[in-house]
């Protein structure tokens, strides 16, 4: 009896690891944070150009402010201004903060970004925040596309 219940246990972790080696898992997809300075086309895909920061909470938030308790709940330190370039695939969604909406944040089009980002609106968006940062989701299989980009509502 022991034995056939260490083999059944046995095969739902091997099962559960199988399962979980399909999902998004560290290593397969990192999470960067900063201000998008520009998204300009190349060819079919598009180019994002990032000014990266760090958001901090907590401890490491309270030595980097030097303050405690921290306001906001979090501090963003900007050292430099140093900007990355990633590909972005032209399917990646982009929710950005909008006033009048019950969720306040609307889905669109990396084009549409791109526009907003020139300082445009095309389509009259009450935007919220235009110069918010975004958390930016990128592969880490080349070309290490970014796959989504979320903006971030800062008090």
């Amino acid at each position: 009896m022991k034995f056939s219940l260490a083999v059944f246990l046995f095969a739902a972790l091997l099962a559960s690891g199988a399962l979980a080696s399909t999902s998004s898992s560290p290593g397969k997809e990192q999470v960067l944070y900063g201000h998008v300075t520009s998204v300009t086309r190349d060819g079919s895909s598009y180019r994002l150009h990032v000014d990266p920061a760090w958001w901090l909470t907590g401890v490491a938030a309270e030595h980097a402010c030097g303050c405690k308790p921290v306001p906001n709940d979090h501090v963003v330190i900007d050292e430099t201004h140093r900007l990355l370039t990633f590909a972005v695939r032209k399917d990646a969604p982009v929710t950005v903060l909008v006033r009048g909406r019950s969720s306040g944040k609307v889905t669109i089009s990396v084009a549409e970004l791109a526009q907003i980002v020139q300082g445009k609106n095309p389509r009259h968006r009450r935007l919220l925040e235009p110069r918010a940062a975004f958390w930016i989701r990128v592969l880490q299989t080349y070309p290490s596309p970014v796959v989504a980009l979320d903006q971030q509502y800062q008090p």
